[in-house]
């Protein structure tokens, strides 16, 4: 293995399971080397979950960039700008913060949702984002329902992402992106939130932390 990258790889092993913690290594890792991103996260991932399956389709979000980053297969396929909790990090239900560690995908909701389309309960109004007041907080346009793969941290009890409604989701404030602004779910663009929900499978790796 290249010296760099033994490197790179050892301080993701030593953050444990927030994994890089206070490293900014990867998110600030050159466009030209995204690839070796890629590279640097599934054989973390291999060593810190040897139970998921990393060779399929993994979305890792770095809380620190406010990038959502999707590998597929190993090779690095496309960065998107995001939004993650203005309160930070944390797994406790109505605390209306991001949570760390691994999830997955378990629901694709609104196939078919205009862009913009606003969402309440998970259901499609009829109503867009753009003649919709509290454009700030709308669901909008696709739903990526996530679910905690990490027992205590993600899944069960009080700090269950998928009971509390952790989404990767279109937003009505395009504008607040780049920035932590959300009440705990992953804010993308329209336009990237309807791409990624057409190529990203229910079951996909999601993993979030704070790098």
């Amino acid at each position: 293995m290249h010296a760099f990258k033994a490197f790179l790889l050892s301080l993701f092993l030593m953050s444990g399971s927030t994994a890089f913690a206070q490293r900014e290594d990867l998110a600030m890792v050159a466009p030209s080397s995204k690839q070796a991103l890629a590279d640097f996260l599934l054989e973390w991932m291999q060593a810190r979950y040897p139970e998921a399956k990393v060779e399929g389709n993994v979305l890792y979000v770095s809380v620190r960039s406010q990038r959502l980053y999707y590998v597929v297969s190993g090779e690095m396929k496309a960065e998107y700008v995001i939004s993650t909790s203005k309160n930070g990090l944390g797994g406790r239900a109505n605390s209306f913060r991001t949570p760390e560690g691994l999830h997955r995908v378990v629901r694709k909701i609104g196939q078919g949702v205009p862009p913009f389309g606003v969402f309440e309960n998970r259901q499609f109004t009829g109503r867009t984002a753009i003649d919709s007041a509290g454009k700030d907080d709308l669901i909008t346009s696709r739903i990526l329902w996530l679910g905690g793969m990490e027992p205590g941290v993600n899944e069960g009890g009080k700090v269950d992402s998928m009971q509390r409604g952790i989404y990767i989701h279109g937003t009505g404030d395009e504008a607040s992106l780049g920035r932590p602004s959300s009440h705990g779910c992953i804010r993308m663009r329209n336009s990237d939130v309807i791409k990624l929900f057409g190529q990203v499978p229910t079951g996909a790796l999601v993993v979030i932390l704070d790098n």
